[in-house]
């Protein structure tokens, strides 16, 4: 990215001013490191976001930012309903409130490594991964909308987890306000099989080491321990929050013209939020928002089982699950004033800092955990929430790629790829060498540089890093 075209207001901060089209400036987190590997287009999308009608301050990108469907993966925007504001399919994307959840184990890492494969296996017999992975549960059609209303609610009443995870999910572990009757057939349809799944691509079960504490005082809170073990789920709505997407992105289209909005791309498709087709999507957003609560609520009941077969009696609390593909009604201020505005964040996760009435009590002093994975190969990390509520309290949500999908299929294969991460003892469990392929850490960024630049950009605060054992991989 060419650098001359912003203006450096801070270390790790850098802004273009409004021109054209642009309604607000365009803001990007990140080193030179990072901005000067990010491509043009992550520019390109986020001008066109600053674009569009009711935006509030500024359209940001994150430090891990890419090119994305409309927005950049990793780009944040706050609409004002009252002023004309807008949802897009875009800037939500395709797979609805992916997210990472971490539990905890208080097992030291050195109980697990005699038993990592075992551990391994038991993990990846339990968790259904990869494409058209299969599910063990059947929901009727009833069922399916009390899941889609409840979300991870909904989930450990019937048994899958306890209610006390739902004190540590971002919105208590429903999103109010969804709506089951804008899901239409085909998306239902295509969950039907896929409720406690893993998913493909990016998607990850991750059993991690705490390599390094970073902050004794938040790690304390967060009940983090240096060399005990951690577990990361990565994953989302499956099949039907992406038809979702698919649906609405089309009928935006047809919405933004009937509401003679001048769209400077296709795929940034969006309605206004007062209108009919805005708060249909808002309505089916949220209700595959509840989907993804209640998947990734499954999926932690099946890890407590396996870990319970390998390492009896073990006990693994909820440390914090917060989704990073949404858009939420949140209170921020704007242009002087506190509004109550529609927060875009796609590819990026909420981070509320100190104080904040949506934080747990037990974390409310410190700031929200914010959970940020790496790659396979790399290590992740938790950071906490800071004061100030850069970007609409936004922060980044991974390492970000470096290349696509087939630029990585061309340079790696996959099980040399998994070979090279068990010489290194990372064991990893996977259907698809393909799929190993497409996310071999070397096609991502610097997870630490991404990290350092989010803390230098008071986006977030680092407070461990954690280390791979295990990797179940879609």
């Amino acid at each position: 990215m060419d650098l001359a075209r912003f203006r450096q207001t801070s270390d790790c901060k850098w802004e273009m001013e409004p021109e054209g089209s642009m309604r607000v400036p365009c803001v990007i987190f990140g080193s030179e490191e990072l901005l000067k590997e990010m491509d043009e287009q992550v520019l390109d999308q986020l001008r066109n976001v600053a674009a569009l009608p009711g935006i509030r301050n500024a359209a940001f990108a994150m430090p891990d930012a890419h090119r994305g469907y409309g927005f950049p993966i990793g780009g944040v925007a706050a609409f004002d309903a009252d002023e004309g504001g807008v949802v897009s399919a875009g800037g939500v994307g395709f797979d609805i409130s992916c997210g990472v959840r971490t539990l905890l184990t208080g097992i030291p890492a050195d109980e697990i490594r005699p038993r990592m494969e075992h551990l391994a296996d038991a993990l990846f017999a339990s968790v259904p991964a990869g494409l058209g992975g299969r599910g063990r549960l059947r929901l009727d059609a009833r069922e399916t909308d009390a899941m889609l209303a409840g979300g991870a609610a909904w989930a450990a009443a019937r048994g899958h987890g306890e209610r006390g995870d739902l004190e540590r999910i971002e919105n208590g572990g429903v999103m109010e306000g969804a709506d089951p009757a804008e899901v239409s057939e085909t998306a239902r349809r295509r969950q039907r099989d896929e409720m406690g799944t893993l998913g493909s691509g990016n998607h990850y079960l991750e059993v991690q080491r705490v390599a390094e504490i970073l902050d004794a005082g938040a790690a304390a809170a967060f009940n983090l321990r240096a060399d005990e073990v951690a577990v990361s789920i990565h994953c989302g709505s499956r099949g039907l929050g992406h038809q979702i997407a698919t649906e609405f992105s089309k009928r935006m289209l047809v919405a933004a013209r009937e509401a003679g909005l001048d769209l400077p791309d296709r795929e940034l498709a969006c309605a206004p939020l007062h209108s009919k087709e805005g708060r249909a999507y808002l309505g089916a957003m949220r209700a595959a928002a509840n989907c993804a609560l209640a998947n990734r609520q499954i999926l932690t009941h099946l890890v407590r089982i396996a870990f319970c077969k390998i390492l009896p009696g073990s006990v693994l609390p909820l440390l914090y699950d917060v989704s990073h593909n949404l858009c939420s009604l949140e209170e921020h201020e704007a242009n002087g004033r506190v509004k109550k505005l529609f927060v875009h964040r796609k590819g990026a996760t909420r981070a509320l800092g100190p104080g904040h009435p949506g934080i747990p009590a037990a974390f409310r002093a410190i700031g929200q955990p914010v959970l940020i994975g790496g790659t396979m190969g790399t290590e992740s990390y938790i950071l906490a929430g800071c004061a100030g509520a850069a970007a609409f309290g936004s922060a980044c949500h991974g390492a970000g790629r470096r290349m696509s999908r087939s630029q990585a299929l061309r340079q790696w294969q996959g099980r040399d790829v998994v070979r090279r991460l068990e010489l290194r003892k990372i064991l990893i469990r996977t259907p698809s060498f393909k799929g190993i392929a497409e996310e071999a850490p070397g096609a991502y960024k610097d997870v630490g540089e991404v990290i350092r630049s989010a803390a230098r950009a008071g986006l977030a605060r680092p407070v461990a890093r954690l280390e791979p054992m295990i990797c179940l991989k879609g």
